[in-house]
């Protein structure tokens, strides 16, 4: 963690979020230059040491959901939907987040995930800062615009939550 790391480092590290990165991209980083393996969970923990705030580039992303053809709209509307109320608030084309309150057995924080195709999958953080996705429907890989959407939409409520 911030032990691994000298001075110069984590000055690299600072200019990194000063530069807007995420911290996955940072984590990427840290291991591609600085040679050092960390963890998801390591890199914010490191970010929150140098008393460092990444820079938030999520808000545009609530006009997308505005931005939905009216064919979509009314295409979107099908038998299971008023099942799961909590997740068709999820307009066609966007990636929803919901967090537990209580996270489920052996993770930090758990949930569930809506993405654009309307398939859903339950996410997991562990103790360790590995994410976990068990998907609804067996064999199905979300497209990865969807994995991005998913990322930023996770860090972005994690971070309102403090985690």
């Amino acid at each position: 963690m911030i032990m691994n790391l000298d001075d110069t480092q984590r000055k690299r590290v600072a200019a990194w979020i000063a530069e807007g990165l995420k911290l996955s991209e940072i984590q990427n980083r840290v291991a591609s230059e600085l040679g050092v393996s960390m963890t998801y969970m390591d890199v914010r923990l490191l970010v929150d040491d140098l008393k460092l705030t990444p820079k938030d580039p999520e808000p545009p992303k609530p006009v997308v959901p505005a931005q939905v053809p009216e064919a979509a709209k009314s295409a979107a509307p099908t038998g299971p939907t008023p099942a799961m109320p909590t997740e068709s608030a999820a307009p066609a084309g966007s990636v929803s987040v919901v967090v537990d309150q209580l996270a489920r057995p052996g993770a930090i924080v758990s949930g569930k995930v809506t993405f654009s195709d309307g398939n859903q999958a339950d996410w997991h953080l562990d103790q360790t800062g590995r994410l976990g996705l068990a998907t609804q429907q067996p064999g199905y890989r979300p497209s990865a615009a969807d994995v991005q959407q998913f990322q930023a939409a996770l860090e972005a409520e994690l971070s309102k939550l403090g985690v």
